[in-house]
């Protein structure tokens, strides 16, 4: 079994934005990230996402693990922070797949930003890029699918799984923003 990445493929690849009211200055993904709940992770993809925590990788990286469905696979995602900001994240997973046939690899980077727009109003964007690993392409190969085929999968269920997330992402975060609030009452 090989995990090589091969980042010159893209097996999926979402970007949705939700507009949400929240005071920017209040916003720090990371801190949200390593303190979200299980429960609250399950409220932002209700029926798919199933469990989250925060942990260290043996090097001292913060890591977000998350379990959630991708259409009919089971998803264990191991995100490394690779930036983690107040107002942007990158995570960074080579990420285990159960899938009706069988176990698998892909890494998933996943990115959270939050721009400001006017007064309290921000734009959350959601980015999930999906890449093959060596042993990926083995396990669709053996399946009698092709990358084009596999790729047109998952690309349809990501993109649906993040237009669910997404707003309910931007509405966690706008939460979290509130009740860690700087400015007195």
């Amino acid at each position: 079994m090989s995990t090589t990445v091969r980042d010159d493929l893209i097996l999926s690849h979402a970007v949705v934005t939700a507009d949400v009211e929240t005071s920017f200055h209040d916003v720090d993904i990371a801190q949200w990230l390593k303190t979200l709940p299980t429960h609250e992770y399950q409220r932002c993809a209700p029926g798919d996402h199933k469990a989250a925590g925060y942990t260290v990788d043996d090097d001292g990286t913060p890591m977000s693990i998350n379990v959630e469905m991708i259409g009919t696979g089971l998803v264990i995602q191991q995100y490394r922070f690779d930036v983690a900001e107040a107002h942007y994240c990158r995570m960074v997973s080579l990420s285990d797949i159960l899938t009706p046939k069988g176990w698998t690899t892909t890494q998933v980077i996943w990115e959270l930003r939050m721009e400001q727009l006017d007064g309290d109003w921000c734009r959350y964007t959601n980015t999930v890029t999906s890449h093959p690993t060596e042993d990926f392409l083995t396990f669709i190969a053996a399946q009698g699918q092709t990358f084009a085929e596999a790729a047109e999968a998952r690309q349809e269920a990501s993109g649906r799984h993040c237009e669910v997330e997404t707003p309910r992402y931007a509405q966690s975060i706008s939460r979290w923003a509130a009740a860690h609030s700087t400015v007195s009452a």
